[in-house]
């Protein structure tokens, strides 16, 4: 159990190394090079990601790995859910039917095209790969939803 009182401390650990990861991908798709190339923190973190677990993760202390896993787990999944409230019935209804539609095909071919590609090409387990397809999904549909008014607009 991560939280037992044995392992609490090294569970808060690994919380707290989630955390500064997160925020040097938030840090880094800032930076006018990256934010100029239109890459979020999503898509930074991911490839942050990807290089950690494929060259640094042997570097991390195992006992950090419960915090690690609880973030991905439970504090991710929280967050995406979190994240899609930010969408309000009154923006959906702003961007009429045409609008909605194209986020509902964008959220749902995001989301199938990210847990196939991410079983089969990234070998990732089925829980990650959808965790991270629909927080991609999420994240799309929302920035749809924001920019759809000024698009008609033009």
């Amino acid at each position: 159990m991560p939280f037992s009182p044995a392992k609490r401390k090294d569970t808060l650990s690994g919380i707290l190394f989630v955390a500064i990861f997160a925020a040097a991908a938030t840090m880094i798709a800032d930076l006018a090079v990256v934010k100029n190339l239109g890459i979020s923190p999503l898509v930074v973190g991911i490839v942050l990601g990807i290089f950690y677990a494929n060259t640094l993760h042997n570097q991390i202390p195992a006992a950090w790995e419960g915090g690690i896993t609880f973030s991905g787990k439970k504090i991710l999944r929280f967050a995406i859910v979190f994240y899609g409230f930010r969408i309000t019935f009154q923006q959906i209804a702003e961007v009429g039917m045409e609008g909605f539609m194209v986020s509902l095909i964008m959220l749902s071919t995001t989301f199938i095209l990210g847990t196939y590609l991410g079983q089969k090409i990234f070998k990732m387990d089925r829980d990650t790969s959808m965790l991270t397809a629909s927080g991609a999904a999420v994240c799309g549909a929302a920035a749809v939803l924001a920019t759809e008014p000024v698009l008609q607009s033009e």
